[in-house]
């Protein structure tokens, strides 16, 4: 913990906020309370290892991923509980799908995490008899999408260029992390959107272009804060 607290300080997060959310993750099932030879700490689950894997590929996932031209459908029984509805459909978002209907819903690949949802319903992959952009743009909104990527843009090179000369990897590790939180946002909207049905001059392309060479240009620096302070342990 009080590692946690020492890498999150540059952020501007407080030791309170800290261990609130850590006691929200092992209620949640993402880390389990271990004995570390420092004493008290905690360690991911295979739950937290596999949406940490998952995640980490399709934010750092660089040049476009081959897509078969099938999509993944998945049609889910009704969910009569609203508050219960309302996570399935987040946790379909972010794990890269979008609703055809109340029901239906559709990505360009099939998730490694849906197993673990236990979803009511069932999936299979398909062949759309039909123009696939017609579909695509359907499911997702892409005129939005690409404003978003637009904005973000224009944030991120603000926000990297507030770096000075030199900076200490302590604020290197700050606007790393700022710069990796708002890129990952684009996995509830964007799953890897297969390249060849999107519009020419898509701006995701330029955005991710910018997301990979900054946040490899940062790395080093912002690893080495991470280590500094899990070696202080």
């Amino acid at each position: 913990m009080a590692a946690l607290v020492r890498l999150l300080a540059p952020l501007g997060i407080a030791a309170p906020a800290v261990r609130t959310a850590i006691s929200r993750m092992v209620r949640q099932g993402w880390l389990d309370p271990v004995r570390l030879p420092q004493g008290p700490g905690y360690a991911v689950t295979p739950k937290a290892e596999r949406r940490l894997d998952d995640a980490a590929a399709r934010v750092y996932r660089g040049a476009d991923t081959p897509w078969d031209g099938r999509w993944h459908v998945l049609v889910l029984e009704p969910v009569r509980d609203r508050a219960r509805r309302e996570r399935l459909r987040s946790d379909l978002a972010f794990l890269g799908y979008a609703p055809l209907s109340e029901t239906t819903w559709i990505g360009p690949r099939p998730s490694p995490e849906l197993d673990a949802l236990r979803i009511p319903g069932h999936w299979f992959d398909a062949a759309y008899e039909g123009d696939a952009r017609n579909l695509l743009a359907r499911a997702w909104d892409l005129d939005a999408i690409g404003r978003a990527y637009e904005e973000w843009l224009a944030s991120a090179a603000g926000l990297v260029g507030s770096l000075p000369e030199g900076a200490p990897d302590d604020q290197v590790f700050a606007v790393r992390s700022e710069l990796v939180h708002g890129w990952r946002n684009f996995l509830f909207r964007d799953p890897g959107l297969p390249a060849d049905l999107l519009p020419p001059g898509w701006p995701g392309e330029k955005a991710r272009a910018f997301f990979d060479h900054e946040a490899a240009r940062l790395l080093p620096a912002a690893a080495a804060f991470v280590d500094r302070n899990l070696a202080a342990s």
